[in-house]
């Protein structure tokens, strides 16, 4: 049964009973700001689903301990922006964390399944989708909104019970503990992505100067976005940082003419761009280089691939789960372990990967 919580005081009093986990979810709103905009909690406790709101004065420093005891297991699926969500209005993160989503994808159910379709694969039961795409800051919410918002909680505990036992029975369950960890550490840290122009796939196009200057605009970018509360690509969209990573205006007047070719150009802050294009970074020397699309680059990253795909058929794992596309670049690129790849990852990946390695 679903309870609409009015109070901070009815969870506290709940908090009391310290159930041993609790199924989490959030709904969200991101389409305008940086910051994620909490704007429902859902939590199942026990035959209860909780429906808090966080929008009611002192429910956050409510929730926090919810979140932050250590004895209660929180069961989430695919909790990568929930957590985000958390931390923006609770400043506190939910450990320990079971992702149902990680959980179907170690224990061979299915790889970067959404929560309708596991339900539905471990459970039988098939839920509707028509609340996704709501305005769940408006008040008051609607019964099919709450309907929607506690389904996303309700068969959470059958989803951790049945991939517990699976990933039990292949002695996967701190490969489970240890990518929830490190997902949260990575959402506590909060320092975005330190490298970000690896992830873009034009960088592999740019020669080496022209990286820099792409990796010193997304900086840039990055921390305009979180003053300013707005969404990155409403500051700098990514073809006009490559374009003017790739071909730097020669003065400051020669950018504003680019900018006359793009209407959400960041005219306003201009200056500042100009100024972030042409100012060196103090960690310039040590950023890593997209991997250059030469045909010796081609071959060497094929040989990694093929051997992550032998392996990862050998283990039962979807596709992309053990290493993506950039950590093999980077691996590639560098020589040097990528931190993302580390624990589990790495006992499995090493011994294959390391000989393949150039110089090896």
């Amino acid at each position: 049964m679903a309870y609409w919580i009015k109070h901070p005081s009815e969870l506290e009093e709940r908090y009391q009973q310290r159930p041993d986990r609790i199924g989490l979810d959030t709904e969200f709103i991101r389409e305008r700001t940086y910051w994620p905009q909490l704007a429902l909690v859902q939590m199942a406790v026990g035959n209860e689903i909780l429906l808090i709101d966080p929008l009611i004065p002192g429910m956050c420093e409510a929730l926090k301990p919810w979140l932050t005891d250590t004895s209660i297991t929180k069961v989430m699926h695919s909790a990568s922006e929930d957590l985000v969500a958390f931390k923006s209005a609770c400043d506190a993160l939910p450990r320990p964390l079971f992702d149902t989503q990680i959980a179907a994808a170690l224990a061979g159910v299915g790889g970067g399944m959404g929560y309708q379709k596991l339900v539905a694969e471990i459970t039988g039961v098939t839920l509707p989708k028509g609340e996704t795409r709501s305005d769940w800051l408006k008040r008051p919410l609607s019964d099919a909104q709450l309907e929607y918002a506690a389904d996303d909680v309700e068969y959470l505990f059958a989803l951790h019970d049945s991939l517990s036992e699976r990933l039990q029975a292949k002695d996967r369950m701190q490969w489970l503990m240890d990518d929830g960890e490190r997902m949260i550490a990575s959402v506590a840290r909060d320092e975005g992505e330190h490298w970000p122009h690896l992830s873009m796939r034009a960088s592999q196009f740019l020669e080496p100067e022209a990286q820099l200057r792409l990796l010193r605009l997304l900086r840039w970018r990055e921390q305009q976005a979180r003053l300013s509360d707005k969404p990155r690509s409403w500051i700098l969209d990514n073809e006009l940082a490559n374009l003017l990573a790739r071909t730097p205006p020669a003065d400051y007047e020669a950018m504003l003419k680019v900018f006359g070719r793009f209407p959400k150009a960041p005219r306003k802050l201009a200056q500042s761009l100009w100024e972030a294009l042409t100012t060196p970074l103090p960690d310039e020397a040590e950023a890593p280089m997209a991997l250059q699309a030469t045909e010796g680059n081609k071959a060497a990253f094929k040989r990694l691939q093929d051997a992550v795909a032998r392996l990862t058929a050998e283990l039962g794992l979807p596709d992309g789960l053990l290493a993506s596309r950039k950590h093999l670049e980077s691996l590639l690129e560098s020589g040097q372990w990528p931190s993302a790849l580390a624990g589990w990852r790495q006992q499995q990946l090493e011994p294959i990967l390391r000989p393949l390695l150039p110089g090896a």
